[in-house]
């Protein structure tokens, strides 16, 4: 069975927004080799309605001779988890995921192949935690305060317990952090 697994670049009082406006300082070749690392265990990503959105905005638009993450993100299977979409658009490679979110995540993860990825879409990620179908939430927890902007589990999120099972720290100051659901 595959795993879905969901990443974020977050600062350290949970901020997940807009990681483009503070992000890039403190990415190195560490992380660019943790990041590749995670790229290369994955062979389709999962995105809620906005994630997608956002994403099919810009990826399709960049030239892949300027960045080769171009032609992974264009060419990667990308399913999309959504209630108010009919269609995914154009965006090469693009589903709509089927049926009810426990059935069709659970079908996608019996399908074969490597890790099903996640990132953005924090939504759906707190989504997928409570009903037990996320299997490893890694965070690379920046090291300051972004002060305002969507955190990943907002004032009001209901608990989830969490159990740390791998953490690098880099030269930046990062922490790269894995976590799996706790056993009940």
């Amino acid at each position: 069975m595959r795993k879905l697994i969901a990443s974020f670049f977050i600062s350290l009082d949970g901020v997940v927004e807009s990681p483009d406006k503070w992000h890039f300082p403190y990415f190195n070749d560490e992380m660019g080799q943790a990041v590749g690392n995670a790229i290369a265990a994955t062979e389709t990503l999962l995105l809620g309605r906005r994630g997608y959105q956002e994403f099919a905005s810009y990826w399709p638009h960049q030239d892949p001779a300027a960045d080769p993450f171009v032609s992974i993100m264009n060419d990667m299977p990308k399913v999309v988890v959504s209630t108010t979409l009919a269609n995914v658009g154009d965006w090469q490679n693009s589903t709509l995921l089927e049926g009810e979110l426990d059935e069709g995540v659970n079908a996608l993860k019996a399908t074969p192949g490597k890790n099903i990825g996640m990132t953005g879409s924090a939504t759906l990620v707190r989504s997928l935690l409570e009903k037990g179908l996320l299997d490893e939430l890694r965070l690379l927890v920046h090291p300051l305060v972004v002060g305002q902007g969507a955190k990943l589990f907002p004032e009001g999120s209901p608990p989830v317990d969490l159990e740390l099972v791998d953490s690098t720290t880099f030269s930046t100051g990062v922490l790269d952090l894995t976590y799996r659901p706790a056993s009940a």
